[in-house]
């Protein structure tokens, strides 16, 4: 049997005019086309919030205030070695153009209206709570 180990992953809530950015992967990424929170991998030696500020430059060019954390979870995407650790933080401020570096398409979205989008397995029971107000 492989070993279990987790990965952590930090996704933001950045809300705007009452709703939320979100992100499209784009084609010949791993999980095209699906519907995401912009975030990442937390490297070796990073905390959350340092890695999701981090990704945040990378990802939209913006600098963010991390905010408290919202939830966490542990996902195993089937036949995977890993399970993630998802961290879904709050980002109530940030500075910058916000621009797509790496995105299909960046979109902002009301809660109630997340379900219909395909979003990451990983993510789908979060999407589901968030949209029914649990947040």
């Amino acid at each position: 049997m492989a070993r279990i180990y987790r990965i952590p992953v930090v996704a933001a809530l950045i809300e705007k005019d009452g709703k939320l950015l979100i992100c499209q992967r784009k084609a010949g990424a791993r999980h095209e086309f699906k519907w995401e929170f912009p975030g990442g991998k937390v490297e070796q030696g990073e905390s959350p919030r340092a890695a999701l500020a981090r990704e945040l430059r990378e990802e939209l060019g913006i600098d963010a205030t991390i905010g408290r954390e919202i939830t966490r979870y542990e996902f195993n995407y089937p036949n995977k070695g890993a399970s993630l650790l998802l961290i879904f933080l709050e980002v109530p401020r940030f500075s910058g153009e916000l621009r797509n570096a790496i995105f299909e398409k960046i979109q902002w979205e009301r809660r109630e209206n997340l379900p219909s989008y395909d979003f990451l397995d990983g993510d789908l029971d979060f999407v589901k709570r968030l949209a029914a107000g649990e947040f």
